[in-house]
């Protein structure tokens, strides 16, 4: 095996809750997240030193080396396996950055299993969802790579049964939003953890009629620091056949269902002709993280 190339979906929050506030300072958090099949590619290749190169639609101001979340997960994955970190990375980004849609956390979850597969690693995804950890709150359900609920910081994983067929469009007005920044502009009392809908609806109208009884708890400290939101929310409402919009993760990505892949795809095309200075994406909801080689 000389290469290995993974698919680094999207994270969509379908709902999150902010459930409290740890000593430490973290939040805890409710969510039920679904992946989509819109995402970036992560390629590692044998070589005789770790490189990282980045390129992509997305790629513009993206370090490409010791900054990159993809390089402190490539080496220590080599520390935790005692070996050299040797490998060429590769990322074709298409997901932008610091947009609610974990991005980041999906590529490093995508090369610590591409890594594995490379160096042959026989290590279990536990192990490497709390390698992860290490890096960031969201790349623990990265590696799980399919439909879950959420909760503590991340580090509660719990799969849910697969989600049902649905279609979705992914929107961003252009602006990159820290969630740091976001959780810090938050304010008021916490949140409740939802009730689980159990079993998990079997059709796309169903899911969003259960999920609007939930909410994303960081949309209003959002829409503070980029207003834009409200209008992505207010023109994803209003395209043919969306069933809920709702803001993703800390924004400003903001997301719609649809009934399949096929409404979405018209819906977005819609979007970009009224709004081609965003950026979109169509596509489904996945239950897991496809690899290919």
């Amino acid at each position: 095996m000389t290469a290995v190339t993974v698919f680094a979906p999207a994270k969509i929050n379908l709902y999150l809750h902010v459930t409290g506030r740890r000593a430490d300072g973290y939040h805890l958090v409710d969510s039920l997240v679904a992946f989509a099949d819109i995402g970036d590619r992560v390629t590692a290749r044998h070589a005789p030193a770790l490189s990282l190169q980045v390129a992509g639609s997305e790629a513009d101001g993206i370090p490409g080396g010791t900054d990159n979340l993809v390089w402190r997960a490539a080496q220590l994955l080599a520390e935790h396996a005692g070996i050299a970190a040797a490998a060429a990375l590769h990322i074709e980004k298409n997901l932008p950055v610091a947009s609610g849609i974990g991005g980041g956390s999906s590529d490093a979850a995508a090369v610590l299993r591409a890594l594995c597969r490379l160096w042959r690693l026989e290590i279990e995804v536990a192990t490497i969802a709390r390698l992860g950890a290490r890096l960031g709150a969201d790349i623990p359900v990265c590696v799980h790579g399919g439909a879950a609920w959420v909760g503590g910081i991340g580090e509660q994983i719990e799969p849910a049964i697969a989600l049902p067929e649905a279609g979705i469009v992914l929107a961003n007005p252009r602006r990159r939003l820290p969630t740091a920044t976001v959780f810090k502009a938050r304010t008021g009392p916490f949140s409740d953890a939802a009730e689980r809908f159990l079993p998990i609806p079997t059709k796309a109208v169903e899911l969003a009629a259960a999920l609007a009884m939930c909410r994303n708890d960081l949309t209003v400290a959002a829409l503070t620091l980029v207003p834009e939101i409200g209008n992505v929310l207010a023109a994803l409402r209003q395209l043919p056949g969306s069933l809920l919009a709702r803001m993703s993760g800390s924004g400003a990505t903001c997301f719609a269902l649809f009934a399949d892949r096929e409404s979405a795809e018209r819906a977005r095309a819609e979007l970009a002709a009224a709004e081609p200075g965003w950026w979109s994406a169509a596509g489904a909801l996945i239950a897991v993280n496809p690899i290919g080689d």
